[in-house]
């Protein structure tokens, strides 16, 4: 092992107080760190501020994914028994992989009933709680899921969420993520309205997030982790902008590590993408040779967690140990509905 894939080179000291519980009001009046690589200072703005780091031509890349209810309760046809059942990837119409608890409950053949209209069968039982069950039920699933299913927020978040709307970003599109693109949760229709007035190009890519963003990494070797597989789109004008951008010399910046995962796992060389639709399980850690992403927009991440990795090799991680224990210190909010950073 080196010490870049070593797990505990990605940790860090976290009070708990710091964990967030409630999102930002307004959302882009969360607290922003901006970090110079160049010159390493650190300066503390508020997220709406972001404006006056953005330069006519930038680019700006969102993950237009939106969050489905997709923690949903039933019980065990056979026994009675209780079963949490949280959606993690859908396979087509009816077959979805999904996380079970507790797990030593299902066998190939459980079926597991959530009310008249919905029931599930296990097809698979896979590794990590996952389970590849088919879903049967009378009606359209999406509306079913509406009324029975509530929003999967992460396990350190306690607080009931008041509006379901607030674990949205204000551009989800495309319903199937499990989890949110939580950097893009800061942003607001009317601060994207003048940013693109500003002369910046604010490009959508989609990425399904699923539960796997959160699973530990359990492997004191890194390299021994097995990443998690996630959907993703960028449509033919999106790559032929992108590419434009960077042939002209104009800088790419991600918003959230999804949009990083699919600009990277989209790009065939250095400066160039390609239109694509299909699921990744692209793991970035030090060293990388990023293609396409010049700055990131992020929140702060997990220790020992993937998305830690991910931005410790879009800087240093150093760096990144210096800005976290910063943050730490000036009492920023941590993971989810925690504040944002700008690396550029």
């Amino acid at each position: 092992m080196t010490e870049f894939t070593k797990k505990n080179t990605y940790n860090y000291y976290l009070p708990e107080e710091l964990i967030a519980q409630n999102p930002a009001e307004p959302r882009d009046g969360a607290k922003l760190l901006v970090f110079d690589r160049k010159t390493k200072q650190i300066e503390d703005k508020i997220f709406r501020d972001i404006i006056d780091y953005l330069k006519p031509g930038d680019v700006i890349v969102l993950n237009n994914s939106r969050v489905i209810p997709a923690r949903i309760f039933g019980i065990k046809e056979q026994t009675g028994a209780h079963i949490e059942v949280l959606l993690q990837k859908r396979i087509d119409l009816t077959d979805w992989e999904i996380i079970a608890k507790p797990f030593k409950r299902l066998k190939i053949g459980t079926i597991v009933k959530f009310n008249d209209e919905l029931s599930m069968r296990v097809d698979q039982l896979l590794s990590d709680g996952v389970c590849r069950v088919k879903f049967i039920f009378n009606g359209r699933f999406e509306e079913i899921l509406d009324k029975i299913g509530s929003m999967p927020l992460p396990p350190y978040i306690s607080e009931k969420l008041k509006n379901r709307e607030d674990y949205q970003t204000v551009y989800s599109k495309i319903e199937g993520s499990s989890a949110a693109p939580t950097a893009g949760l800061h942003w607001t229709k009317e601060l994207l309205q003048k940013v693109k007035e500003k002369g910046v190009e604010v490009l959508e890519v989609m990425l399904h997030v699923g539960l796997g963003t959160f699973r530990p990494v359990k492997e004191d070797d890194i390299l021994n982790h097995q990443m998690h597989s996630e959907y993703y789109e960028i449509s033919n004008e999106v790559a032929e902008r992108i590419n434009l951008a960077k042939k002209e010399g104009r800088r790419v910046i991600a918003c959230g590590t999804t949009s990083v995962r699919v600009l990277e796992s989209a790009a065939v060389s250095k400066g160039i993408i390609k239109a694509h639709s299909g699921d990744t399980q692209i793991f970035i850690y030090p060293p990388f040779d990023f293609k396409i992403v010049d700055g990131l927009i992020t929140n702060f991440h997990l220790p020992e967690s993937t998305l830690m990795m991910l931005v410790s090799a879009f800087e240093t991680v150093n760096d990144i140990k210096i800005i976290y224990n910063y943050a730490v210190e000036k009492k920023y909010r941590f993971f989810s509905f925690g504040d944002a950073m700008l690396l550029l």
